[in-house]
């Protein structure tokens, strides 16, 4: 016999009808496996995705280094003394640390006024070098011109850099590129546009560093240091650099080895390493817990598949009566399984992926995250993997469970198994 026949099919289809009720009980413990497995996984998920894409505005290996004030006394310096960084000290770390990659002094003004033509604005202007790019994840599309680079810093070049915001205020709709705009009474010619701070409240400008530093007397210092570190995968390494960069910034700016609130270090390397250790932590937590809640729509199937045969056994006994085979009655106890573990397994998935789906359009509406504000929880998703073979290792629970009695019970000979309560 063919394990699908129709009429084996409609046969089935007719014992489910009869018995609603253990049919419901049974694609409920399926349904149920796999909707928890996929809510919990996706939520973990979407919960790391949030965080996540919190740290995309930098690299998330990416050190932050400025001056603050001096709060104790060292070697006839007076306390309270204002800190500079040269450029000198940013080539003193390079060369100490190999762990830095990428690095970008940075010179910030604010408030500055931007013209072009009749338009103008105030908006932020950033003396940075090509790094710079790399290290905040700046984005220059396709035909959007070009970045900062070695060129533009060892020539001094009055070239510009914008984002969108100040394109659009300036140029309003015109082609930004090869214009000159006037920041600070000096032209500069537009030879890049940013996009990827195009959202932000205030507009900004990114000019040659060394550029800054002479229209702006800064020659040779700088406000603050950016760069990218590589091979730290740890908190504690990372906690080490840090403490090992103030010591060693302490030493060339003559500060106090014991004044650490002298100098700022923001380690996002060591806040992602930690943040990332955490998620871990949870999406194996979420995992077991799925896992269990598996385990037991696992049991919850066997035990309703080995009451189902008993309960059928009579049955069986009649059918072979009038005969039926005993391969004919056992693959129509497997036929049945597969059918309500598959459908209800289908309607498991289809329910949990439609549950993260509103979830997640429940918390952007609550924290109001639908922008490029910090997010908690953003796409949610579970590996289409885990819930198939999830779904597999459910339906194949069911027929073993249903095998074995059933097995025992079709080999029973028909008087006997009519008798049978």
């Amino acid at each position: 016999m063919k394990f699908f026949e129709f009429d084996t099919i409609r046969e089935i289809f007719s014992t489910m009808r009869q018995s609603k009720l253990r049919t419901f009980l049974t694609g409920f413990s399926v349904a149920w496996g796999i909707f928890m497995l996929i809510v919990l996984l996706g939520s973990g998920k979407g919960l790391q995705n949030g965080v996540s894409s919190n740290f995309s505005n930098y690299a998330v290996n990416m050190v932050n280094v400025w001056p603050r004030r001096t709060n104790m006394p060292y070697k006839g310096f007076k306390a309270y003394r204002r800190l500079r960084f040269r450029d000198q000290d940013m080539e003193m770390l390079k060369n100490h640390f190999p762990q830095i990659d990428k690095a970008s002094g940075i010179i910030s003004l604010y408030g500055n006024t931007v013209s072009y033509g009749k338009e103008y604005g105030n908006y932020g202007i950033n003396g940075v070098m090509p790094d710079y790019k790399d290290i905040r994840m700046l984005s220059i599309e396709a035909g959007n011109g070009r970045f900062i680079n070695n060129i533009d810093m060892s020539e001094e070049r009055k070239v510009v850099v914008i984002n969108q915001r100040v394109a659009d205020n300036l140029f309003r709709g015109e082609e930004p590129l090869g214009k000159y705009v006037q920041i600070g009474g000096i032209a500069f010619m537009v030879v890049g546009l940013e996009t990827k701070t195009s959202n932000d409240e205030n507009g900004y400008c990114y000019i040659p560093h060394s550029t800054a530093q002479t229209i702006y007397n800064r020659r040779g210092y700088t406000d603050e240091f950016y760069f990218t570190v590589t091979g730290m995968d740890s908190p504690e390494a990372n906690e080490a650099f840090t403490l090992a960069l103030r010591k060693t910034l302490a030493r060339s700016l003559i500060v106090h080895p014991d004044d650490t609130a002298a100098i700022g270090v923001w380690n996002m390397a060591e806040n992602y390493v930690q943040t990332m250790r955490i998620f871990s932590t949870i999406q194996l937590f979420v995992f077991i817990i799925g896992l269990c809640t598996l385990v037991a729509g696992i049991v919850g199937v066997g035990n309703i598949m080995v009451i189902t045969v008993k309960e059928r056994t009579r049955e069986f006994g009649i059918k072979k009566a009038i005969g039926a085979s005993p391969s004919n009655i056992l693959n129509s106890i497997l036929i049945e399984s597969v059918i309500i573990t598959g459908v209800f397994g289908y309607i498991g998935m289809v329910l949990g992926i439609g549950t993260l789906e509103l979830l997640s359009l429940i918390m952007e509406n609550a924290t109001g995250t639908g922008g490029d504000g910090p997010k908690v929880f953003l796409n949610p998703s579970v590996d289409l993997n885990i819930v198939l073979v999830a779904t597999g290792i459910l339906i194949a629970s069911g027929l073993l469970a249903g095998y074995f009695p059933a097995r025992r019970a079709v080999n029973i000979k028909p008087v006997e198994a009519m008798r049978a309560e």
